[in-house]
């Protein structure tokens, strides 16, 4: 898609920020299927909500043995000088990468998010293009960073660019990482040995009920903008919104979102892992029969009345011949919604039965016979 350009000269005040969200968007976490959406694929800036992708790129070098949470980050004079939210590094100063990224997500440390940058990429400049090309093998075809934390841009500079969507795939790969959303999750954290107490921006992790995370932006032209996650009765959301005009209707906007979802959606499992879903007589035996286990669950997010829709249809032999092994593969169970296959699993056979008479004593010879070449 083309990408729209914003330099301080458009986006200095011109506009007002609307008394709507600009746009928003509230996935399930776990499947990625879209539950409201609002102009998804707006570009926007997403102001301090940018440093997810900074957290993102150190976390994945974490995982990847390139990093360790435990290994020193220390402060330059630029990031000493950031300025906006911070944690007044000073220049020379060290702390450890873990220390750093718990300061992003809580704080939303300016100062942090510089001094993590430098140290993955030895400048701002060289992080940006890492940030950059991430997003491209995420496929976030509305995302252009300028910044690692995501500060309103100078005479001459160009704003960072996202979109509620794009804001979403981000989170959900942040997900992965237990404790990214231990730090997102918290509502306040000690910094500097505790001299420091660091609130968490996010006021949704003290306010609504099931809140598990995740980051928050704001500068003037921007609005407030939140990426929030919440899990309430095995439903995981994901909650974008771009653009409002106070803090308090930003968390007010989430928060309905969230509760019309919680109220609309729930995960259903029609088919459950270890299950029994039928039976297949055994051939050549007096009415012996094995059951049909279903190897995975199948967990379907549905909406209203429409689990009472639901067709769970296994598809099994009508007889099996012996012998059958344990964990042998009978077939398929399958879901659906009408003519629609809406999720499917493998059957696999619960228990051995041997075969009778002259079949048993091949079963055996074969099953005990040394190999030959």
């Amino acid at each position: 898609m083309a990408v729209a350009t914003l330099t301080w000269g458009t986006l200095g005040g011109v506009t007002p920020v609307p008394a709507a969200p600009v746009a928003y968007y509230v996935i399930d976490s776990d499947g990625g299927m879209v539950l409201a959406e609002k102009d998804a694929h707006r570009q926007w800036p997403p102001a301090s909500m940018t440093k997810m992708m900074t957290v993102l790129l150190a976390m994945e070098r974490v995982r990847g043995g390139t990093l360790k949470l435990d290994e020193p980050v220390r402060a330059s004079a630029w990031a000493s000088r950031i300025g906006g939210s911070q944690v007044y590094l000073r220049e020379g100063e060290a702390f450890s990468l873990g220390q750093m990224l718990e300061a992003i997500m809580i704080a939303s440390a300016n100062d942090a998010a510089v001094a993590v940058a430098e140290h993955v990429a030895g400048s701002t400049a060289a992080f940006v293009e890492l940030m950059n090309a991430r997003a491209k093998a995420l496929g976030l075809t509305d995302t252009v960073y300028q910044s690692v934390h995501g500060l309103p841009p100078t005479r001459g500079q160009t704003a960072d660019l996202t979109s509620a969507h794009d804001l979403a795939v981000v989170a959900r790969e942040l997900m992965r990482f237990p404790e990214v959303m231990r730090w997102a999750g918290s509502p306040s954290a000690g910094f500097r040995d505790g001299t420091l107490q660091m609130a968490n921006t996010n006021h949704l992790v003290r306010t609504y009920p099931g809140a598990t995370g995740l980051k928050t932006g704001y500068y003037r032209e921007a609005g407030f903008s939140v990426t929030a996650t919440a899990s309430r009765k095995d439903l995981n959301l994901i909650a974008v919104v771009l653009g409002l005009p106070t803090k308090g209707e930003c968390f007010t906007e989430t928060a309905r979102l969230m509760n019309e979802t919680f109220a609309s959606y729930r995960m259903v499992s029609p088919v459950k892992r270890g299950g029994a879903v039928g039976e297949v007589p055994v051939a050549g035996t007096a009415g012996d029969a094995v059951k049909g286990i279903a190897l995975q669950d199948i967990r379907l997010l549905v909406k209203g009345a429409e689990e009472q829709s639901l067709v769970v249809e296994p598809r099994l032999p009508r007889v099996v011949q012996p012998p059958v092994r344990r964990g042998q593969s009978l077939g398929d169970v399958v879901v659906r919604r009408g003519d629609q296959e809406i999720g499917r699993v493998a059957v696999i056979a619960d228990r051995d039965v041997a075969a009778a008479g002259w079949l048993s004593w091949l079963w055996n010879r074969s099953a005990w016979a040394p190999a030959t070449r």
